[in-house]
């Protein structure tokens, strides 16, 4: 017989109230778990190509740990140090732009610098802080990175986590299926089905846009000339996420870079603004519809308030959580809404006469209560 919804609801909730309080308790031990997960969740499709082109799994694993140690190898050796160089530079430079700003604005807007304006008594200042700020956070940064319990366990730990759930992975997912109750397996597995669909196109759909934007934005602003043309199309790519908002930033950023070592040369203005305007055509146009596409279901809105909420209550490994979360929070909540919308609280005596069509004889009134437990069968 199976459990009356009452106690099946108490089980279910006691289970995600300890899964929260492992996560609240073991947060920064799990870290490195839940990036491993991440990563073979994320490669298991290669994973599973290799196969049918006939390669065994672990060979199959091999071949893609070999070929993202190579990728990390070129990143760290080319790439990084690059952007690190390029980031320091411009938050060195912030007075220096600062001061040029404030020229502009005394040649052609005067009355804004005199001695009672609040511009005039707040415009020297701001470059400083820029700089000050923005040392102290990398300060920061590279201090919390540089510590040798955190770097030994995402360096060592992260891959190796990787390399055995990705060998692991389809027989992980089978023996967490097979423990699935067996009165909800049906229901378990197409939920399941939907949360991978709405993860794979949001994950790794928006992860290949995200880095198509970013190559092409750094690659353009480079040969355009534009100082700092790395860091800016990083930080457009990485925001690109972010529906308007992350190309008003990285375009707001680049344009008024390029004002200042281009200024009296509109022409070089204009090709960074264009490039920034074609990058948002072929990225609404091709790139999302293609690679995401329209079905993924999880709002930007949404995904906003889940990163803030997990990111406030767990902190980083919050924010790693938060897209899965909301993924799943949004499947479980459309197909509640869908019960609800097929059940008798909603349809009333609809779903009475929908019943007796369908030939159920259970003979219940539209206000009485069915106490017979789902599954089971009345003596």
């Amino acid at each position: 017989m199976a459990l009356p919804a009452r106690e099946q609801a108490k089980y279910w909730g006691i289970a995600a109230a300890v899964f929260m309080a492992v996560l609240w308790l073991l947060g920064d031990v799990l870290l490195p778990f839940i990036l491993g997960g991440a990563i073979a969740y994320l490669l298991d499709p290669i994973a599973d190509r290799l196969e049918r082109l006939g390669l065994s799994r672990v060979a199959a694993t091999v071949v893609i740990a070999v070929g993202l140690l190579l990728l990390t190898v070129m990143m760290l050796l080319i790439v990084v140090p690059t952007l690190i160089r390029q980031a320091v530079d411009l938050v060195q430079l912030a007075p220096q732009l600062v001061g040029d700003l404030r020229d502009y604005i005394e040649q052609r807007f005067p009355y804004l610098l005199d001695e009672t304006a609040t511009l005039e008594k707040t415009m020297p200042g701001i470059g400083d802080t820029i700089r000050e700020r923005a040392l102290a956070v990398l300060e920061r940064v590279l201090n919390s990175v540089l510590n040798l319990f955190n770097v030994i366990m995402l360096i060592v730990i992260v891959p190796v986590v990787s390399v055995y759930m990705l060998n692991d992975w389809d027989t992980m997912v089978a023996r967490i299926d097979s423990l699935v109750p067996l009165d909800h397996l049906p229901v378990v597995r197409r939920l399941a089905s939907e949360i991978d669909a709405t993860l794979a196109g949001f994950l790794r759909g928006q992860g290949l846009v995200c880095l198509i934007q970013g190559l092409f934005y750094s690659i353009a602003l480079m040969l355009a000339g534009l100082n700092f043309g790395l860091l800016v199309g990083a930080f457009a790519g990485l925001v690109s996420f972010i529906p308007f908002v992350g190309a008003l930033a990285g375009g707001a950023l680049a344009i008024g870079l390029a004002v200042f070592q281009f200024w009296g040369d509109p022409v070089m203005i204009a090709l960074v603004a264009g490039i920034f305007f074609f990058g948002q055509m072929v990225e609404g146009n091709v790139l999302t519809p293609k690679l995401v596409g329209g079905s993924v279901g999880l709002h930007p809105v949404w995904l906003l308030l889940a990163l803030s909420i997990f990111g406030a209550l767990f902190g980083f490994v919050g924010m790693l959580v938060a897209v899965p979360m909301a993924a799943m929070i949004g499947v479980i909540v459309r197909f509640l809404v869908a019960e609800y919308r097929n059940g008798r609280l909603y349809l009333g005596l609809k779903a009475l006469e929908r019943d007796t069509a369908l030939g159920d004889d259970s003979g219940l009134d539209p206000g009485a209560e069915d106490t017979t437990p789902r599954g089971s069968t009345a003596d």
